[in-house]
């Protein structure tokens, strides 16, 4: 896997300050993506545990709440063994982070392996999914962590255990 960016603070992807690793490559290219560099898997450079260990190191001080996994598409079948050895570390090193994902895909889909073999296993690792791709017909600027009125916060753990979807929401 490539990735295009680790950025060391981002406050607009997930609450509180986050760390946040864009990926790279997306079969979506959605109309006016805010990223469409991302949609090459080859953009940006190769991802290994080097790349593991800064986000670790990054995510260490009390101040940063937690990782937020952006795109290109982090669940894309191609990028799914790299971000699920990322997570599986976090969650092992700095269980009290939490971990956001945004993806195009729908969180049904995923959880029932629809999108490559790996998509359950990375889904139980995390916090909160942001599903469903950004349509520009959908845009509202008046919306917290999301571009487009379709795509849902969920709840990942009580979304699987009762197997439809649960809206997070933090007031």
């Amino acid at each position: 896997m490539n990735y295009a960016d680790i950025k060391r603070v981002d406050v607009a992807n997930g609450p509180g300050v986050r760390v946040s690793l864009f990926v790279s490559g997306c079969p979506h290219h959605c109309l006016e993506c805010f990223n469409p560099e991302a949609w090459d898997y080859d953009f940006g450079q190769s991802f290994g545990q080097a790349e593991i260990d800064q986000i670790l190191a990054l995510l260490r001080p009390s101040y940063i709440r937690g990782l937020s996994l952006l795109g290109g598409e982090p669940m894309a079948p191609q990028n799914q063994s790299a971000v699920l050895e990322l997570v599986r570390q976090v969650r092992a090193q700095l269980p009290e982070k939490d971990i956001w994902c945004y993806t195009g895909y729908l969180f049904e889909d995923l959880a029932q392996n629809k999108v490559g073999t790996l998509s359950r296993a990375l889904l139980e690792q995390l916090d909160v999914l942001v599903d469903g791709p950004f349509l520009i017909e959908r845009k509202h600027l008046g919306l917290r962590f999301r571009g487009s009125d379709n795509q849902r916060l969920l709840q990942v753990g009580p979304s699987l255990q009762s197997g439809s979807p649960v809206w997070w929401d933090e007031e």
